[in-house]
């Protein structure tokens, strides 16, 4: 529960709690699916007709979820990316195929332009091809782990203990390469794209100084700062203006754009969604406002 200036009361409702008796390493939502990485491991729940799956072949933890049409694609602990089908016919997911290349564990994965671009603690990202599964690019430009990858308006974000920002875009003979390096004082933990009350787009990047920089893109001109207490791990967009950050304290905070400058926030409580993504919580809790 939280409260704003604008006299309403925002209240949040645990709908459900599951107790999965091990640690999670990652949460990915799409739809009615819920998918939830763990040890050796994959849980899936469809909340609209309570299926569960339970899938294995991953060695080691679960670290990065990500979904593109009907194929999951999961990273895990010892450097491979695994990819299930998912075959309406027979209502089950088929595979997994194995994607190998990696010399450390992978820890993020996103899709663009038909492409898989995966992060891992090797500090390379490595770009497949979806419908071959063959990695074409391996891209070296970061010195540390690549904590988080975002493909937005053709270009490809990525960010790094390293305390860099890298924007990649496809060159004439569609490889991708660096075009701008934007540069921290602390390791960046997390990215994600948002558009402001006008409409702007802006990028949120979480640094392990306990605080979220926000910039205008594409001039990188700096909009404003979140602090919190401890470190910011999560964010994630949600629906009417609204994101949410997940920190290391176990708070989840609720934020929503103002037509002018400055942000406007409710604190709504310790678990949900972006927050179990980077915590090693055994239970999962979905909360519905």
């Amino acid at each position: 529960m939280g409260c704003y200036s604008l006299g309403i009361i925002p209240v949040w409702l645990c709908a459900d709690a599951n107790n999965l008796g091990c640690e999670i390493g990652s949460l990915v939502s799409a739809g009615p699916w819920v998918f939830v990485g763990m040890l050796n491991a994959i849980k899936v729940f469809n909340i609209d007709t309570n299926a569960e799956y339970h899938l294995t072949r991953p060695v080691g933890l679960v670290y990065a979820i990500t979904v593109e049409r009907d194929v999951l694609f999961t990273g895990a602990q010892d450097g491979t990316i695994y990819a299930w089908k998912f075959n309406l016919e027979s209502n089950s997911f088929q595979g997994p195929a194995s994607l190998k290349g990696h010399e450390g564990a992978v820890v993020s994965l996103v899709v663009g332009a038909n492409r898989l671009y995966s992060g891992s603690m090797d500090h390379n990202i490595k770009v497949w091809d979806i419908d071959t599964s063959q990695c074409f690019q391996t891209l070296n430009g970061h010195s540390a782990v690549v904590m988080t990858l975002l493909f937005w308006d053709q270009h490809l974000f990525s960010c790094s203990l390293d305390n860099t920002i890298k924007v990649w875009a496809a060159s004439e003979d569609h490889n991708m390469e660096v075009i701008y390096t934007h540069n921290e004082e602390d390791g960046v933990l997390a990215l994600c794209g948002a558009l402001d009350a006008e409409a702007k787009p802006i990028l949120l990047c979480s640094c392990n100084d306990n605080s979220i920089h926000l910039y205008e893109l594409p001039s990188f001109s700096q909009r404003g700062r979140i602090y919190a207490t401890q470190e910011i791990r999560s964010i994630h967009m949600g629906s009417g203006g609204l994101f949410f950050t997940g920190d290391e304290a176990g708070l989840v905070t609720v934020w929503k754009w103002m037509s002018e400058s400055g942000s406007q926030k409710g604190n709504i409580g310790h678990f949900c969604i972006a927050l179990l993504v980077q915590f090693h919580e055994q239970i999962l809790h979905i909360w519905l406002p």
